[in-house]
């Protein structure tokens, strides 16, 4: 009985979706995992401690080496990733750009693991995107690379349901298991010939920009609902912001969970005066009701203990300056 072959992987990601993934293929049987690497350990945080990305991080605890590469198009790194001989490069949220010696260089090229149903949301930021724009599903894409941005043919989409209650970081562990789940079998498939590359349509692509800082800005004269939805997206980082203002002065803080009232309306940014545990803010549409809150230098409260702070002074939610 003739044995399967067992395709050589290399692995490069940096971001938490990718976690999963190379966990799976570490320890799946069918492939061989001949290598990994992730972007540079970085300062972070006030005291500028060096730090490993999520994969890097992952790596280390479970005792998978995984490289450390500051420029993946440099010649050395190429040598000894061309004396591997590897037949698929998977990429993963690595956050550095493969020019095309690197995506060349393996048997069947460099394969990429997308957040999204492309061509919808090509880009740097699809999970959050996607809960912007309250979809009712998302998903990754398995797709062959190429100089463009997210352009390249798809092998196969996997769909996850959304029910409009997803936060940006527990979705992205949630698509890193469906990616892991399914990853090898299509490399297997890719190289049977059984699995198929389709080009993209272009004329139904979108395109997600990088998310910053001032994004997260709430402005209440928009809809309840999108408003809501950004609690969501930009929770942890950069977080949906607002400024409190109060008789005894006036405090940044973050909105970290709410619901919807459409039983209620009022100016945009007007405290509504509805109980004393509660929180609710009259938006251009409908009002928010505050359920969680994290005012500047203080960590997430609820909304009762925020309120019990003000001692029954009003407080008016306007946007950050």
């Amino acid at each position: 009985m003739t044995t399967p072959y067992r395709p050589k992987v290399y692995f490069l990601g940096s971001g938490a979706i990718a976690v999963p993934v190379l966990r799976e293929l570490a320890c799946d049987h069918r492939i061989q995992l001949v290598g990994a690497g992730t972007q540079i350990d970085r300062p972070a945080g006030r005291k500028g401690v060096l730090t490993p990305t999520p994969l890097g991080a992952f790596g280390d605890s479970a005792g998978i080496a995984v490289e450390r590469i500051a420029n993946v198009n440099d010649s050395s790194y190429l040598e000894r990733l061309r004396k591997l001989a590897p037949d698929f490069v998977v990429v993963v949220s690595f956050g550095q750009l493969l020019k095309s010696e690197l995506l060349e260089l393996p048997e069947y090229g460099c394969v990429n693991i997308h957040a999204s149903l492309l061509p919808k949301y090509r880009g740097a930021s699809p999970i959050v995107q996607c809960i912007l724009n309250r979809d009712k599903s998302t998903g990754v894409a398995l797709m062959q690379m190429e100089k463009g941005l997210d352009t390249g043919a798809v092998y196969v989409t996997w769909e996850l349901p959304l029910d409009g209650t997803e936060f940006a970081d527990p979705l992205e562990d949630a698509l890193g298991e469906l990616a892991a789940a399914n990853t090898a079998s299509a490399l297997l498939d890719i190289i049977a010939g059984t699995l198929k590359s389709v080009p993209q349509d272009d004329e139904h692509a979108t395109v997600c920009r990088k998310i910053k800082k001032e994004m997260g800005i709430i402005d209440w004269n928009r809809d309840a609902y999108e408003i809501e939805a950004m609690t969501r997206a930009y929770t942890p980082w950069p977080g949906a912001v607002c400024m409190v203002k109060t008789p005894r002065g006036d405090t940044r803080a973050a909105v970290i969970k709410a619901k919807v009232r459409e039983d209620l309306s009022g100016v945009p940014g007007q405290s509504l005066d509805c109980g004393k545990k509660e929180i609710i803010v009259a938006c251009g549409r409908f009002a928010l009701q505050i359920l969680e809150i994290a005012p500047s230098g203080s960590k997430a409260m609820p909304a009762a203990a925020f309120r019990n702070g003000l001692r029954g002074e009003k407080a008016e939610f306007i946007p950050l300056v």
